[in-house]
């Protein structure tokens, strides 16, 4: 790969999602201000404007691109070399297909080294039903969810599952009126994370996964029960394997596997597919298979079950 010398920072979002407003505060940020000039790519109309002092200011040029057609190859390279930025900021229309631009030919120099989705809380679950596709492709190689406009009484819990389930690594962020939200899992477990042995029911694997992903605190040192699918792989050491489950992240075709690795000396004689009761303790360490550190699994029992009749966890 190329060294990125002109860094893009891409700003994605539906419309009136408060793209405008986000990227409005951070250009007069102090730190935002740099001694080269700044392109910013506007791919959409919203109700928001940019303010036209803080862009002279921070020498910020604009383009519009009114349709997808306009954004070219060719174009990107006419606008380097005219503009000779120094870096990019492309705010990118919600309902233009994000892998166009990923898959783009990019001028030399240029790469993504940003990308944030901004959502509107108040109207995710309608888009989440009408264009969940766009949005899953949307935020799956994003490095920062922002959900605005969050109001009590609101499922931001589901919200954050229904991201991390498409992309563990983004961090996820909820804002109201107030400023940043914190502790939305507060009393929203469905099972005792203080047993002696954390018994996870069929329907709540997937907010488990999340969970144990992120709260290490929570789950380190302790036993966890539930059941899975295996997976094995010649990636793995003999006695490892993960019992996870299918999770469909956008429609009966985007499904994707979710698990943890498991240490047992039962793995050697267990098969890819086959559906496994795991009582386990609950570490955390490096794994390529995470490419990250996160939990790994020590099994105290493993028994060979009956598939279940619900084999795909939902995030919604």
């Amino acid at each position: 790969m190329d060294e990125i010398t002109v860094p893009i920072y891409l700003m994605a979002g539906f419309l009136e999602s408060g793209k405008t407003s986000f990227l409005n505060f951070t250009i007069e940020q102090d730190y935002f201000q740099i001694d080269g000039p700044t392109l910013l790519i506007f791919c959409e109309e919203g109700e928001e404007e940019f303010d036209k002092q803080a862009l002279k200011k921070s020498r910020t040029s604009v383009e519009i691109l009114d349709n997808p057609e306009e954004l070219t190859p060719e174009r990107l390279v006419a606008y380097d070399a005219f503009y000779n930025p120094a870096r990019i900021i492309i705010e990118y229309n919600g309902m233009w297909q994000l892998s166009k631009l990923e898959e783009m030919d990019m001028p030399k120099g240029w790469g993504i080294v940003q990308h944030i989705v901004t959502v509107d809380a108040s109207t995710f679950q309608v888009y989440m039903n009408n264009m969940k596709s766009l949005f899953v492709e949307m935020i799956r190689n994003a490095d920062m969810v922002l959900f605005n406009r969050c109001e009590q009484g609101m499922p931001l819990a589901t919200f954050r599952r229904s991201v991390k389930v498409v992309n563990q690594a983004a961090e996820i962020i909820f804002e109201d009126e107030e400023g940043e939200i914190e502790n939305i899992f507060e009393d929203e477990m469905p099972f005792d994370v203080n047993a002696d042995i954390i018994e996870i029911m069929d329907e709540d694997y997937g907010i488990w996964f999340i969970d144990a992903m992120d709260h290490p605190e929570t789950y380190k040192g302790k036993k966890v029960s539930f059941t899975g699918m295996v997976l094995k792989s010649r990636e793995f050491a003999k006695d490892m394997f993960v019992p996870g489950r299918m999770a469909m992240t956008c429609c009966a075709d985007d499904t994707t596997f979710i698990g943890y690795v498991c240490k047992s000396p039962e793995a050697r004689s267990l098969r890819t597919g086959k559906w496994v009761k795991v009582v386990a303790e609950v570490d955390y360490e490096y794994m390529d298979f995470y490419n990250k550190e996160g939990p790994v699994l020590t099994a105290v029992s493993v028994e060979q079950t009956e598939p279940l009749k619900e084999e795909l966890v939902y995030f919604n």
